[in-house]
Parts: C-alpha cells; structure tokens; sequence
C-alpha cells in the first residue's frame, strides 16, 4: 500500500495521483505585458515530469496595477490565454493536474503609476502610499477576478486558487491591520469579510471546478488575525463553496517571524479542525517523513512544497524512496529512475 503522501486525493471531480503541490512561487519571468515565456513553458512541465501530483502557477494579477512587480504573469486580457493555453497541456501531459492562482497585490503592488488598497497606507517607509478604494474600484476589482477565472477557465486549468495572503488585496481586507474603512467593506469581521465574499461568488458565477483559497492565519502582531480567526472565516469560505484552505502565514505587516521546519503546520491544523475542512500546508517542508507525518497525524490534506521543488524538479523520487514506495518513473526515464 503507497504512504499517504502517495496516495490519491480526489477535489470535487478532479483526482490527484499524489499529496505532492508544487506551492506557487512567482518567477518574475514574464514581459511587461505580463504574457508566459518560454521559461514558464520549461519550469512548470519539468515539475509534471518530476511527479508532482498538482502544481499551482505563480501569482497571477487579475488587474495591470495589481502586479506585484512588472514581470508578473497577467490574465487581465484575453490575450494572455494564449500562453495559458500552451502551458496547460504541456503539464497535463506528464499526469499532473494543473492550477493557476488568482492574485491582487494591493498596497504591495511595484509597478510604476497609481497602486489601490482598502486604505490609503503604505506598507513601509520605502514603499509607495496606495489610493484608497472606491466602491467603484472595488466593484471593477470583483469583476476582474471573475474574468480572470473566466480566462483560467478557456485555457483548460483545473483548478483556481484566490491569493488571500502575503499581506495582498484580500488579505488587505481581512486583517484590521490594514483595513480602517468605515463603510460597509471594513470594520467588523462581517464587513471585513465581504469584498472576498464578493470575488468567491463572482468567480463561482463562471467556475465550477475546484477552488482554494490561500490565507495568512496568522500576521504576527497582537492587533492583528490569528488561526483561531481564520477558522472562523474558513467556516464561512466552506459555506460558500471554497473546497481548501491552503494555510500560509504572515506579511501583511512587517513583523518579526520565527521560522523553523513545518512552523506553519500547527496554524493548518487548527484551521482543518476548527472550521472542518480540507487544507494544505506549506512552509520548509523539505522531507518525505516529515510530510508523511503532517499526513498521517491528520494535521493536513495536501503538502504544499515550495522552494524544495525549486531545488530538486524531482523531489517526489526522492521522497519515494525515502519512503520505501513505488513511483513510476517516465519511460524516458526509467533506466536512470530504477
């Protein structure tokens, strides 16, 4: 019998060969017009080849401002899905699925001209002061999420997930750190709560496939959200439709974190727990046993793996073997895999 990180793991109808989740990771790789280059169409498939069961492309901006930098993949066109549309099948083809994640940088947007937030301030010293969001911005915003999804549908992916962490547009809302409207968008958790309320059912007005939410459970300062809190909202998500929370922490702020191997996979289980629901973990996950043991201690659905899967596209061989389980190879691969 395969371990648990080998194991199937079956999303709505979508079925997974393995736990393994290439966490998204941006490349700064793309053009200013923020299409997929060849260096996309390598990086991502070379994962599939290693056996990856799910991998998730890098922060995808749904609006031009709402880049993190100027090289960051778009999808605020429908000229972008052409890129998509030959990425996608280049992973499928190796038996991995495929997902894209739907992302708004907020105040923590780089790129040159005017930037938006829900409130007009800065994340730090050195960066730029954001302008305020109108309920007009908020509402083109909600749209250009469900165009996004729209767009990720046409070009084949099977799964989204909305980027509500880092200290982006969503986690923005989210935390009272960074949210100080008065209107009917800030204030209590309710209000706070509604702009991703909005993007969830816009998106789920044209997509049916599986959908992640990714969140920061905790921000690390004593004014600000915890996993406890975020339990209650992952309540709310499940309400709605959201099928796992993909638990990340921190940088809506600037705060001090201390990091360590699986630092963030208690912040997964209280979620999991609290709210019942699927969820992913991340965060110096680096070792087969290591995940295994989050896996089979119910702390997590899926391990998501992140700079890991930058330093070895063939991880999951080595976790097979450190896990004395089968992994096919590729054929192309099989007399060096054996």
């Amino acid at each position: 019998m395969a371990r648990k990180l080998f194991q199937n793991y079956t999303i709505k109808d979508l079925t997974l060969k393995n736990r393994i989740v290439m966490s998204p990771m941006c490349m700064y790789s793309a053009e200013q017009d923020g299409k997929v280059t060849d260096w996309h169409l390598v990086h991502y498939p070379a994962r599939a080849v290693g056996q990856v069961g799910l991998i998730i492309v890098e922060a995808t901006a749904v609006t031009p401002e709402g880049r993190i930098s100027e090289n960051d993949l778009g999808i605020w066109s429908d000229d972008h899905t052409e890129g998509f549309k030959k990425l996608v099948p280049l992973v499928k083809a190796h038996g991995a699925k495929i997902g894209i994640q739907l992302a708004h940088a907020g105040r923590k947007s780089e790129v040159s001209g005017e930037i938006v937030a829900p409130t007009a301030l800065a994340f730090d010293e050195t960066m730029k002061k954001p302008k305020e969001m109108t309920k007009e911005d908020i509402d083109r915003t909600v749209k250009a999420f469900a165009d996004g999804a729209r767009r990720a549908k046409e070009a084949g992916f099977d799964l989204i997930e909305l980027h509500g962490a880092h200290g982006y547009l969503i986690n923005e809302f989210l935390s009272p750190l960074t949210n100080h409207r008065e209107d009917e968008y800030g204030g209590s958790e309710e209000n706070r709560l509604r702009f991703l309320t909005e993007v969830i059912e816009a998106v789920k007005n044209v997509w049916d496939g599986p959908l992640f939410v990714r969140v920061s459970a905790n921000d690390y300062h004593e004014n600000g959200l915890t996993a406890d809190d975020y339990s209650e909202i992952a309540k709310h998500l499940k309400e709605m439709g959201v099928d796992l929370i993909d638990v990340s922490s921190g940088a809506v702020v600037p705060a001090k974190i201390n990091v360590f191997p699986g630092y963030q996979v208690k912040l997964a289980e209280t979620i999991k727990h609290g709210a019942n629901i699927p969820v992913g973990t991340v965060g110096m996950i680096t070792s087969a046993m290591q995940a295994e043991e989050i896996l089979q201690n119910d702390r997590a659905d899926l391990i998501f793996i992140g700079r890991e899967l930058l330093r070895d596209p063939y991880w999951p061989r080595q976790a097979a073997k450190e896990l004395r389980t089968e992994l096919g190879a590729p054929k192309q691969y099989e007399r060096g895999w054996r």
